[in-house]
């Protein structure tokens, strides 16, 4: 049965940040409410997956080897699959991400950050 999920009151619902909480699922991806703050994601590459990163709130830079995008609010970023990249959040961000449920969480690195199996959200 489908729903109505309030974005903002999502991300109202938890403080962690670098942790995607699963807020919604379509077609064998997940949509993943996640915080970020602080310089922490390490270089990775996803090489089946593209990764979508779309700001609710504040500005993430995305930096890959050969160019770095800002991304606003109200704007989304694609990295192609097989693209090694990192993010960092400008002050607190609160972005969503749109990805196949399979997708590692930082590729094949492993930081303090990576998480094996997101939260689900009661939304």
């Amino acid at each position: 049965m489908g729903k109505v999920v309030n974005i903002n009151q999502s991300f109202d619902k938890f403080n962690d940040t670098y942790s995607p909480k699963i807020i919604g699922e379509l077609n064998g991806q997940y949509i993943l409410a996640v915080k970020c703050q602080g310089d922490k994601v390490p270089w990775h590459t996803h090489d089946n997956e593209d990764e979508m990163f779309f700001v609710i709130k504040g500005t993430l830079d995305i930096v890959e080897k050969e160019k770095k995008v800002t991304v606003n609010p109200g704007e989304f970023y694609i990295v192609p699959r097989g693209t090694e990249h990192r993010v960092v959040p400008q002050g607190p961000v609160k972005l969503l991400l749109f990805e196949p449920a399979e997708t590692e969480h930082t590729g094949s690195v492993k930081s303090d950050i990576t998480k094996k199996n997101f939260d689900r959200l009661e939304v």
